[in-house]
C-alpha cells in the first residue's frame, strides 16, 4: 500500500506534530506554502492556528484575507484550531460567528483539535480519505515557478526546513553557488545574518546526514 503523503510549510514549528505524524508513517516532504501550513490532497489544505494565534488574527483582520487565499487556492480548506476552550479570551458570540463567517463566506470548515497529537491524527484521516479512497494526492497550488537560474537556486534552497526565501537569497548571495551552500561549515552558515547557531548547526545537519533508507 503506498505510504501517505503531506506536504508542510517549512515554516511550521510545532515539533511534536511533525513527530507525530512521522510515526504514524506519514511521508512529508516541506515547502515554502503560498497559503496553509499543510497540504492534504489536490482539494484540500489546512491552516493550522492555536486558539491564541486565531484570535490576535481576528483582531488584527489578518483572518479573513489570509481564508480568503486559502479558499481561492483550495476547493475545500481547512482550519484546525488548536487548543483547550479554556485558551479563549474573546467572548463565546464573537467566536461563534467568525466561525459562522468562515464557512458561509469563504467555505472553510474549523475542526477543533486539543493539542498536537488530535492535530496530527486529524491530518492523517484526511490523507487517508483523499489518497487512498478520491486518490487525490498533495500538490503546491499557485507556487511561483522558476524562470531563470536564479529563481531556481531560490527555490531549491527555499524548500530546505528554516531557509525561506530570504535566506535563501543571503546564502546564494553569500556562497555564489548551491554546491558552496551544501558543503558551508556551521560556522560559516552561522556568519549568515538572520542564522543563529542553533540554525546553522539544524541546516548543516539535514545537508550531511547520512541518508539510511527507508524504515
Amino acid at each position: 500500500m503506498q505510504a501517505l503523503s503531506v506536504i508542510v510549510d517549512n515554516r511550521e514549528r510545532n515539533i511534536n506534530i511533525i513527530s507525530s505524524l512521522e510515526e504514524k508513517e506519514v511521508e512529508l516532504a516541506f515547502a515554502q506554502l503560498p497559503v496553509g501550513d499543510y497540504i492534504i490532497s489536490d482539494r484540500i489544505c489546512i491552516e493550522r492556528k492555536t486558539v491564541a494565534d486565531f484570535e490576535s488574527s481576528i483582531i488584527d483582520s489578518r483572518l479573513f484575507e489570509q481564508m480568503s487565499r486559502l479558499s481561492a487556492s483550495f476547493k475545500k480548506p481547512i482550519m484546525l484550531l488548536e487548543g483547550s476552550d479554556d485558551d479563549f479570551r474573546l467572548g463565546r458570540n464573537v467566536i461563534l460567528g467568525t466561525v459562522a463567517k468562515l464557512y458561509v463566506e469563504y467555505n472553510v470548515q474549523v475542526i477543533k483539535t486539543s493539542g498536537a497529537e488530535d492535530t496530527a491524527y486529524v491530518i492523517q484521516r484526511l490523507a487517508e480519505h483523499e489518497q487512498r479512497r478520491e486518490e487525490s494526492f498533495p500538490r503546491i497550488a499557485g507556487i511561483k515557478k522558476a524562470h531563470n537560474t536564479y529563481e531556481w537556486q531560490i527555490l531549491i534552497l527555499s524548500s530546505i526546513p528554516g531557509i525561506g526565501t530570504e535566506l535563501s537569497k543571503r546564502l546564494i548571495t553569500r556562497f555564489k553557488t548551491i554546491r558552496r551552500v551544501m558543503s558551508a561549515s556551521v560556522e560559516e552558515l552561522e556568519g549568515i545574518d538572520k542564522i543563529g547557531r542553533k540554525k546553522a548547526a539544524r541546516i548543516y545537519g539535514i545537508l550531511n546526514a547520512e541518508f539510511r533508507g527507508e524504515a
